[in-house]
C-alpha cells in the first residue's frame, strides 16, 4: 500500500500524449489550446471612437470655442473621412474610425445639436478623450492566447477577432466507463429489495464532461470469464478504461486477477487514504486503467484526485492549488490520509472550509450538501480551526 504523493507521483508519470485535432473556434470551448495564438494586426486596428458624440480638433476648444459647424458624420464600420475646417466637428459613432484632423471626443451628453451646429454645454475636455487608440491593446504579431491554455468564452472572443475559424487543440482521450456487480440495475428499471440502481458511472460521465472529454459507457456483470473477454477488447480500443467497483477484496472482485491475465501492468493497488483506499492503478502500451471502488464517494473522490491530474498532465494545462481555513476543529486517528467534504464560503477574502458529516464512502446523498474535499495528511489526527489544507472543488 502507497500513501497519496506516491500514487499520484506514478499517474503523473504515466501521463499519455494524444496528439493535436482542428476543430472550429466555437466548438474549442473548455478544450487546451496547442498553438500560439498571434494578433494579425494591432488592436484595436486603428484610433477608435469610444464614445457617440462629435469629434473635434483640440485647440479649437483650447482657444475658447464652444460652437462648431458639423461638416458631415463617421458612422462605425465606413471609410475614415477627414475633417476639413478645424474650426468644425464630425458626429462620429462608437466602434468607428476618428476622423482625419480630429484628436478628441466629446459625448452628446455634454453637447447641444441643433441646425447643424454642435455647442459644447462642459469645460472639462481633455486632449485625446474617449479614444482607443491604434494599437495600444495588443500590437501586430503579439501572441494574446499562449499554447496549453484551457479555452473559454473570452478566448472565443479573441479567435474570432483574429479570423482564426479552425483553432488547434490537445485531442480527447477515447475512454470507456465500466460499472460491475450484479447487484445494479439501471436508472430506469425498479430495483428489488437486493438491488440498486448504477449510479457510478453517470457520475464519472458528468465529471469527464467537466473536461469536455465524451465517454461510452457499460455494465458488466461479475463473472470471471465475461469480464475477461469484454475488458481484453476494450484494452485494445480505448485510451482510458474506468472501472467502479470489483477492486476490492470480495469473492467477487476479479477486476485485479483479470487485468493480470490480460497483461495491464500493476502500477498500484491500494492507497493509505479514505475515502477510497482500494484503488487499482495499471497500464498497457496503450491504454489506462484506473480501478476505483464501488462506495460512490471513492469512485468520486479518487476521480477528481487522481484522474483530473492525470488528464491536466496529458493535455499540458497547468492548475494552480487551492486551500481554505477550517472553520471547526476534526480529529481522525486513522494513520490515512483524509479526503473530507467540506462546504465553501467566502470571508474578507478568505476561502473557508466547514465540515459536512456525512454517514461513509457509500453516503452518496451526502456529496450534494458540499463543494469541495478538504484534504488532511495522514502524518497528523488533529486538525485545528483556523488552519489551511489544499480543497479539491467538485463545484
Amino acid at each position: 500500500m502507497i500513501n497519496v504523493e506516491k500514487a499520484k507521483e506514478i499517474i503523473l508519470n504515466s501521463t499519455q500524449n494524444f496528439g493535436v485535432e482542428e476543430v472550429p473556434f466555437l466548438s474549442s470551448v473548455g478544450r487546451i489550446v496547442k498553438e500560439d495564438i498571434i494578433a494579425d494586426r494591432d488592436f484595436p486596428p486603428f484610433n477608435r471612437v469610444s464614445m457617440d458624440g462629435i469629434a473635434i480638433d483640440f485647440k479649437s476648444f483650447q482657444n475658447g470655442q464652444r460652437t462648431f459647424v458639423i461638416e458631415g458624420i463617421q458612422p462605425a464600420g465606413s471609410l475614415q473621412i477627414t475633417l476639413q475646417n478645424k474650426e468644425n466637428c464630425i458626429e462620429v459613432m462608437t466602434g468607428g474610425v476618428l476622423p482625419n484632423n480630429c484628436n478628441t471626443v466629446i459625448r452628446y451628453e455634454d453637447v447641444e445639436i441643433n441646425n447643424g451646429f454642435a455647442r459644447i454645454i462642459t469645460d472639462n475636455v481633455r486632449n485625446t478623450q474617449n479614444i482607443h487608440p491604434k494599437g495600444k491593446d495588443k500590437n501586430q504579431g503579439d501572441v494574446l492566447i499562449c499554447q496549453n491554455k484551457c479555452i473559454s468564452a473570452a478566448e472565443i472572443g479573441v479567435l474570432a477577432t483574429v479570423g482564426k475559424s479552425m483553432v488547434r487543440v490537445a485531442k480527447q482521450p477515447k475512454v470507456m466507463i465500466i460499472s460491475t456487480g450484479d447487484e445494479l440495475v439501471a436508472v430506469n428499471q425498479r430495483p428489488k429489495a437486493h438491488q440498486i440502481r448504477r449510479s457510478n458511472v453517470f457520475t464519472l460521465v458528468s465529471l469527464l464532461e467537466r473536461l469536455q472529454i465524451p465517454s461510452e459507457t457499460t455494465h458488466i456483470t461479475d463473472d470471471k470469464p465475461i469480464l475477461k473477454s469484454k475488458i481484453e477488447g476494450f484494452l485494445n480500443e480505448y485510451d482510458v478504461l474506468l472501472f467502479s467497483g470489483a477492486v476490492s477484496k470480495g469473492k467477487f472482485d476479479f477486476l485485479p486477477e483479470v487485468f493480470e491475465e490480460l497483461g495491464v501492468t500493476k502500477l498500484f493497488h491500494k492507497i493509505t487514504q479514505r475515502p477510497g483506499k482500494p484503488f487499482f492503478y495499471g497500464k498497457t502500451e496503450t491504454c489506462n486503467v484506473f480501478g476505483f471502488p464501488g462506495n460512490p464517494i471513492s469512485t468520486f473522490v479518487n476521480c477528481l484526485v487522481y484522474f483530473y491530474p492525470w488528464y491536466y498532465n496529458s493535455v499540458g494545462l497547468r492548475v494552480e492549488e487551492e486551500t481554505a481555513i477550517l472553520t471547526d476543529n476534526v480529529i481522525f486517528k486513522p494513520n490515512l490520509s483524509y479526503f473530507l467534504q467540506v462546504k465553501l464560503s467566502d470571508k474578507f477574502g478568505h476561502l473557508l472550509a466547514t465540515p459536512i458529516t456525512g454517514n461513509g464512502s457509500g453516503d452518496l446523498a451526502s456529496l450534494v450538501n458540499a463543494d469541495a474535499f478538504i484534504v488532511l495528511p495522514k502524518e497528523q489526527n488533529e486538525f485545528k480551526k483556523g488552519e489551511n489544507y489544499p480543497v479539491i472543488r467538485y463545484r
